[in-house]
């Protein structure tokens, strides 16, 4: 059998294109040689194939034609999907970075927020002691300044006697540069809600009494009390008198004294 006469029952069906891929390829192989009779008989079958249309009546292809021509689409059909079917996914380390990458970030934002916590807390912590250390020099200070009132032969003493006939006598010293220091022992706690307040009043006539500090004795009845600087000079002072006051003090007296001192 020549090749001619091989490929011949091939030619209609690829005037259709009907072939499979294989013998597609070998038939074109075979039109690369120059043969003159089978070029001749695809141009003839294409022409036929375009003329299919107006014959009549209608004729069914035939068996081999419509299972040639099921595998051409089914096969262009394959062809077609197979680019997505085989499209590659995506590699299980980078899904693993990215989900490394998602924890570091969760874990970073997380450690940042207690960083900032705990910062927060430090700072609190400094600022507590600060004001600690300031309000423990402050005592120191005072309790200096108390001291040196105390000792100086140049303080003048003032006694401060009780208008309760049982209520203890204090005792207080003034410095004219140093200030003023009240000393008390057994002194009997405020009631609830009250502190004791000492004033000092004017010798000037008429002139109101100007507040000085508020103050507890501890539990056991004691109590030093330090101005570094009275509202009054003691030139300018009468008297000195305690009350008990709401507390937080008050502008003017709004109880009798429980102590009253002259000074001298």
């Amino acid at each position: 059998m020549s090749d001619c006469d091989q490929f011949r029952e091939l030619i209609e069906a690829y005037a259709l294109g009907a072939l499979d891929a294989s013998e597609r390829a070998a038939l074109e192989a075979h039109f690369a040689t120059g043969c003159k009779d089978c070029a001749q008989a695809v141009a003839e079958a294409r022409g036929l194939a375009s003329q299919l249309a107006y014959l009549a009546p209608d004729a069914a292809p035939s068996d081999m034609l419509k299972g040639r021509l099921m595998r051409t689409v089914r096969g262009e059909a394959q062809a077609s999907q197979r680019p997505a079917l085989q499209k590659p996914a995506v590699p299980f380390w980078m899904w693993a970075a990215v989900a490394a990458l998602v924890v570091f970030s969760v874990y970073s934002a997380w450690s940042m927020h207690n960083l900032r916590i705990t910062i927060d807390e430090e700072r609190a912590r400094a600022a507590a002691l600060l004001q600690q250390q300031k309000a423990l020099k402050e005592q120191y200070e005072l309790e200096k300044r108390g001291a040196m009132i105390l000792t100086d032969p140049s303080s003048a003493s003032i006694a401060l006697k009780g208008q309760d006939p049982e209520a203890p006598m204090l005792e207080a010293k003034w410095h004219a540069q140093l200030g003023l220091c009240v000393m008390g022992h057994k002194v009997p706690m405020p009631a609830a809600k009250h502190v004791l307040q000492l004033w000092l009043i004017p010798k000037a006539a008429g002139a109101k009494p100007m507040p000085s500090m508020t103050f507890w004795p501890d539990a056991d009845g004691k109590f030093r009390l330090v101005v570094p600087n009275p509202p009054e000079s003691m030139d300018q002072t009468n008297l000195l008198a305690i009350t008990e006051e709401p507390e937080g003090g008050s502008a003017q007296p709004t109880s009798a004294p429980l102590w009253v001192g002259g000074v001298r």
